[in-house]
């Protein structure tokens, strides 16, 4: 019976998951067991310092050059990578029938979104102070990027592989498209890569090693996504077991990020966009023949029927996606801190969950403890006193959430569409 049992797990996970999943648990132990987190930072982090310490002198001298017309130009460039264009700009992609174009731009974002901020939070290395540095964020997410920490700058990271890799896929299709507009476009591509690039330091969002980072570890990243981006392609579509596999990563991987030396935003960017994969790639998998394979019709947006056709899907398909990331919130704050205090698995909540607890509390005075009971009226979650022996709840939340997006986008926007007959 056992021998059975273990057959049929081998047939679920194929080997090669099963040593990849076995490979990053393997990490986690030795990463953990050894501080690997705190004893690179101790190597890295001086030397990051000394260089932004440095470039502060590069970027005053850059923004001698302020003129209201470059804080306009180069602020709105910055929103191309912002969370306000990604919502747009992949449902957009999805909806028009690039579906492939879509789903590999998606998975690049989120590994470099995970790579980027996971390298900030390692590293921790602060941005330009401000002052002397002149700090324009006019938007409200680029408030919120400025709280992360400054090495490597994910908007070199982002635009270099979101422009470098639609140029590659152009590139695949340059006899319907022709050569010279896939020459024009590769111009227009090179020169919001240089402008977000040089943005960031007339912004004074980063230092010139900032930058730099960002763009060594984008063109690796890019690079090795071109080597394995159809491999990885056949799996999410046609592949064995790729909603558990997917599933188990993309847990693993929130407990592979590093700990900051202070909390930021990053590492909530990465919960979110991974909640995203996770939900496009669990659609795409069960509804590929009906809605993402090469077949399906592209409307195409050089003609006023197809703009009207797919600003129609857009109006309708937006919020569809916007009340499905409601509901999915909704339901995963009331059943995530249910399950884990049902399976007795110790949570924490630093936003979602309302403070609502019944519970016991030990409080030691003069070497003697008295109990003191706390009692509401609802039941929500257990308090755990201790940070590092609890999970924030809020992540599972907020993964959920997300993962909710993606399959709006995917698969229950499709199915409308479908019978609008859009």
């Amino acid at each position: 019976m056992l021998w059975q049992m273990l057959s049929s797990f081998h047939l679920s996970f194929p080997t090669w998951q099963l040593l990849v999943i076995a490979g990053i648990v393997s990490w986690l132990f030795v990463a953990q067991r050894w501080s690997f987190t705190v004893h690179l930072r101790a190597v890295l982090q001086p030397f990051v310092l000394r260089h932004v310490d440095k470039g502060i002198a590069v970027v005053l001298q850059i923004q001698k050059w302020e003129h209201p017309l470059l804080d306009v130009l180069l602020a709105s460039l910055a929103s191309t990578v912002s969370v306000e264009f990604y919502t747009a700009f992949l449902p957009l992609l999805f909806w028009s029938g690039h579906t492939k174009l879509a789903r590999q731009l998606t998975l690049l974002m989120a590994l470099c979104i995970y790579i980027g901020n996971s390298v900030k939070d390692l590293v921790c290395a602060p941005r330009p102070p401000s002052p002397p540095v002149r700090r324009i964020v006019p938007m409200e997410s680029e408030k919120e990027s400025s709280l992360e920490y400054g090495l490597p700058s994910s908007h070199s990271i982002n635009t270099l592989c979101l422009s470098g890799y639609l140029l590659h896929y152009l590139m695949g299709h340059k006899e319907e498209i022709g050569i010279a507009s896939v020459s024009a476009i590769a111009a227009l591509l090179s020169a919001i890569v240089f402008l977000v690039v040089f943005g960031r330091l007339y912004l004074g969002m980063h230092t010139p090693i900032d930058v730099a980072a960002g763009l060594v570890l984008g063109a690796l990243l890019l690079l090795g996504w071109c080597m394995v981006d159809d491999y990885v392609d056949a799996f999410i579509t046609t592949g064995e077991n790729v909603l558990w596999f997917w599933a188990t990563i993309a847990i693993l991987l929130l407990f592979a990020y590093p700990t900051p030396e202070l909390r930021t935003p990053s590492f909530e960017f990465h919960t979110a966009f991974n909640g995203v994969v996770f939900g496009i790639v669990s659609a795409i998998n069960r509804t590929y023949l009906e809605f993402h394979t090469d077949m399906i019709p592209i409307i195409p947006l050089s003609t006023w029927g197809g703009i009207i056709d797919l600003s129609r899907r857009l109006a309708i398909g937006l919020p569809i996606v916007l009340i499905a990331k409601a509901v999915s919130k909704a339901l995963a704050i009331r059943v995530l801190p249910v399950v884990c205090n049902f399976v007795g698995f110790p949570i924490r909540s630093s936003h979602y969950v309302p403070i609502r607890i019944s519970t016991t509390h030990a409080q030691c005075t003069s070497g003697s403890s008295k109990k003191m009971d706390v009692d509401h009226k609802q039941v929500h979650m257990s308090v755990i006193l201790d940070d590092k022996a609890s999970m924030d709840v809020d992540t599972g939340i907020r993964l959920v959430q997300y993962a909710g997006v993606g399959w709006a986008v995917a698969e229950l926007t499709p199915y409308v569409f479908h019978y609008l007959a859009l």
